[in-house]
């Protein structure tokens, strides 16, 4: 699975309360660095002032500080990225993950020279894979300059730093941001496992903390759970005992056993080593790194399938995600696409 911070935390939690929640096949972790992400109401809001009509629009890139819009007619809008806050998610205001800190491998540009990505190495199943790619010629490495790494580790500081702010104004108007109480495991299991979808509802949906991951819709045993392009809904009564939904969420309690540190203390997380890497096999966005890694675990059959992130069929600026097992779809797949749908576990269901 590839995804941003609160989908490869809500993969965790699947898997680590998989009593509760049922699993998942995801076996291999793929983070992505990230900011936040865009509300689909406001970022239409955003370009129809801007007199751009959206389904005009071809896809969406984030390059040198700035946000482009990609038209079908080859043009290119192209603003700061500071005036994307009118439409930025609110829940991205209080997540304090920049690099995937809970993931088998992170990736992204920053830190690296151009044409490079940066891919920080964190378990020792994504050091296996890094080295036997590499042997394997899918891509070359080299270490990270000093200066890359500073320029990562201020910029996740920097989002940690100013999204505890937001945290504490949140929580003098209003509930506590769960994520980040310090309670005991005994503590969170006593609490999830009383609590169903309206708990989810009270205590993450409505506060504004949803991320919109598809995680709760993913885990309902009865399928009652929906999200279409907007928050989820419940239609129908819960199964009696069922406590999926709360354990999945990557916005409800998190066990030490799940992150064992405290997110100011290590902002880049816990990690093995971290490189630039450059594609052998595919140009791409930056250094390929992720369609090269998907590449080699599809051709060396270390995975049954890799959940990718392509077109939608009648509107292009809309990401769909799908499981494949074909390199070619992986490669026509290739570049990062900026979603406002429940992309991580739609592919699964």
């Amino acid at each position: 699975m590839v995804g941003t911070p609160c989908q490869i935390l809500a993969a965790t939690k699947i898997n680590k309360y998989s009593e509760k929640t049922g699993g998942s096949s995801i076996d291999i972790k793929i983070g992505l660095f990230c900011m936040e992400n865009f509300s689909y109401t406001y970022l239409k809001k955003f370009l129809t002032e801007k007199d751009i009509n959206i389904n005009d629009v071809e896809g969406f890139r984030i390059e040198e500080n700035k946000f482009k819009v990609l038209l079908k007619n080859n043009d290119m809008f192209t603003v700061p990225l500071s005036e994307t806050d009118s439409f930025k998610r609110k829940n991205c205001d209080i997540c304090l993950d920049y690099t995937s800190d809970i993931s088998d491998i992170s990736i992204g540009s920053l830190g690296s020279p151009k044409g490079w990505s940066t891919v920080i190495i964190r378990t020792e199943k994504g050091k296996e894979i890094i080295e036997n790619a590499e042997n394997e010629g899918y891509f070359e490495t080299k270490e990270i300059s000093d200066k890359g790494k500073k320029i990562i580790e201020k910029i996740a500081s920097k989002k940690i730093e100013k999204n505890l702010e937001n945290i504490n104004v949140r929580e003098k108007v209003s509930r506590p941001v769960l994520y980040t109480r310090n309670i005991s495991d005994e503590e969170i299991e006593d609490i999830s496992s009383k609590c169903q979808f309206d708990n989810l509802e009270s205590d993450v949906i409505s506060e504004g903390a949803c991320v919109l991951c598809g995680a709760c819709e993913y885990v309902c045993p009865i399928g009652i759970v929906e999200i279409d392009d907007r928050k989820p809904q419940k239609f129908g009564e819960c199964k009696e005992d069922c406590h999926a939904c709360y354990y999945a969420c990557p916005r409800t309690f998190l066990s030490k056993n799940v992150l064992g540190y405290n997110f100011k203390a290590k902002p880049l997380g816990e990690y093995i080593d971290i490189i630039s890497v450059r594609s052998n096999k595919i140009k791409g966005q930056d250094g390929a790194a992720v369609t090269s890694i998907l590449m080699y675990l599809l051709e060396k059959n270390l995975v049954d399938n890799v959940s990718i992130v392509g077109e939608d069929e009648e509107i292009s600026w809309k990401p769909v995600s799908r499981l494949t097992n074909d390199v070619e779809e992986v490669k026509k797949a290739a570049g990062t696409k900026y979603s406002t749908v429940p992309i991580g576990f739609k592919a699964l269901e």
